[in-house]
């Protein structure tokens, strides 16, 4: 493979000659390789999207010739169709508060820049720095680009909650008949229907939906046109103006520029807000999997089988979508973890750890994405069993709680150390002989037993 040499104030480097990187994301990939994921490509779109903003503001305000500023543009258009994506390899944990991802960026588009202007890779008709980074800096641009980034990833990640809260809703209708025994602390506690279980879970996604959705608003605060502290030194103010209404545009999010730009270029706060509101969603995919992994074991629903279980054990089949779903959320708890350090660390006027708060954040928002889908997916499949549902309830002596509005505390004591003594039939055939089987029958009905409390016909 031949090579080209490109130097910078550190001296000469070889790069491959048609590699489209320059000469400071070599030296990134000699200096960073520590981690096993590369740079999320939902950052890289989200920069390149940056950097046509600020090249259309540039070119607006005459900054830039029109020939450049065309074929940088071009450049960015054509990586976000999706060309040219083996030429972004950064690790994704690397020094310089993310400068080597943006140098790569600016490299990237520069070359490409220059290879439609007549060039090659290394000829720098478009300048990196001089061109595609005019007016930027790092501490700007990559803060911007996270948050472009966060936010269309909460788009989805909303959607995808969408799709799950209404399989669960779904299911919460299709099983509102079925009467069974409610547990709490792992014992059986009251009665209460199959569908009522359900929708619980379609409330605590509901929840999470319309957290996703609402807290994007934490983040539309951009310090892009900030520069390197957020004061906007050595940029023009009509530009630090103008590309907030060009990314605006180009994104279709509803971002605006930090009144105190300062502040946003300081402080990662908003991100960590975001990560604890998606911990929450992760919490709650964790609780409700596991759930229905007992429920499974139970018996009282079916869940879809998607896998042969065991190499040693015919037959067996495992809730492996649920444990799945178990470590995603596990997996997306930790990386909460990770973006709460990142920001904490952060110093005086910028974040330096702001690849590893990215890299966190975006996995988070990737996996809770993920396993809503798959679940979604799931989740059609379970089926009940109102037969064992029926045999639980029937059989609980916790059913007696469901009288005491007739019985009254102490004598549905009685009532239940006398069944307790034989226990010959089951404790609902033996509340049928004691109380009548019209009145077990109305007490247990799905409505009875999922109505607000019951009617006080004494002070009605």
């Amino acid at each position: 493979m031949k090579n080209r040499v490109e130097k910078d104030a550190l001296g000469e480097k070889q790069l491959p000659e048609n590699a489209f990187w320059g000469i400071h994301t070599q030296r990134a990939l000699e200096n960073f390789n520590i981690g096993t994921a590369k740079v999320n490509p939902a950052l890289i779109q989200a920069l390149i999207l940056v950097k046509k903003a600020a090249c259309q503001s540039n070119l607006e305000l005459g900054f830039l010739p029109t020939v450049k500023a065309q074929a940088i543009i071009a450049a960015c258009d054509e990586i976000l169709a999706g060309k040219l994506t083996d030429q972004f390899p950064l690790d994704a944990l690397q020094g310089g508060a993310g400068t080597s991802t943006n140098m790569n960026v600016n490299e990237v588009i520069a070359n490409r820049a220059s290879e439609l202007s007549g060039g090659k890779p290394g000829d720098y008709l478009i300048n990196p720095l001089a061109d595609v980074n005019l007016h930027q800096s790092t501490n700007d641009v990559y803060p911007t680009a996270l948050k472009v980034a966060v936010i269309f990833g909460l788009k989805e990640l909303s959607q995808a909650a969408a799709q799950l809260q209404g399989e669960f809703q779904k299911k919460e209708k299709e099983f509102a008949e079925i009467v069974k025994i409610g547990r709490t602390e792992m014992q059986e506690a009251v009665p209460l229907t199959l569908g009522a279980e359900f929708s619980a879970f379609a409330e605590a996604v509901a929840r999470d939906r319309w957290r996703t959705f609402k807290c994007e608003e934490r983040i539309r605060v951009v310090n892009m046109g900030g520069t390197a502290v957020g004061t906007g030194l050595a940029a023009p103010r009509k530009y630090i103006f103008l590309v907030i209404d060009k990314l605006r545009d180009l994104t279709g999010l509803g971002i605006s520029r930090a009144e105190n730009g300062v502040d946003q270029t300081a402080n990662s706060d908003s991100f960590v807000e975001v990560s604890g509101i998606l911990k929450a969603q992760a919490v709650n995919l964790v609780k409700i999997s596991n759930d229905l992994r007992l429920l499974n074991l139970l018996g009282e629903i079916e869940l879809p089988k998607v896998q042969v279980g065991s190499s040693i054990m015919p037959g067996k089949i495992n809730p492996v979508i649920l444990e799945a779903a178990i470590q995603a959320g596990l997996k997306a708890i930790a990386a909460d973890s990770l973006v709460t350090a990142a920001a904490a660390r952060s110093s005086l006027q910028i974040n330096e750890f702001l690849p590893l708060l990215a890299d966190s954040l975006l996995e988070e928002i990737e996996l809770l994405t993920r396993t809503c889908l798959m679940l979604a997916k799931h989740i059609p499949g379970i089926t009940a069993n109102p037969v064992k549902c029926l045999e639980y309830l029937e059989n609980s002596p916790t059913l007696v709680t469901a009288f005491l509005p007739v019985l009254g505390y102490d004598r549905a004591g009685v009532l239940l150390a006398e069944w307790q003594k034989d226990r010959k039939l089951s404790f609902r055939e033996f509340l049928n002989q004691k109380l009548g089987r019209e009145l077990v029958d109305k007490t247990l009905s799905p409505n009875n037993l999922t109505a607000l409390g019951y009617p006080d016909e004494k002070n009605s």
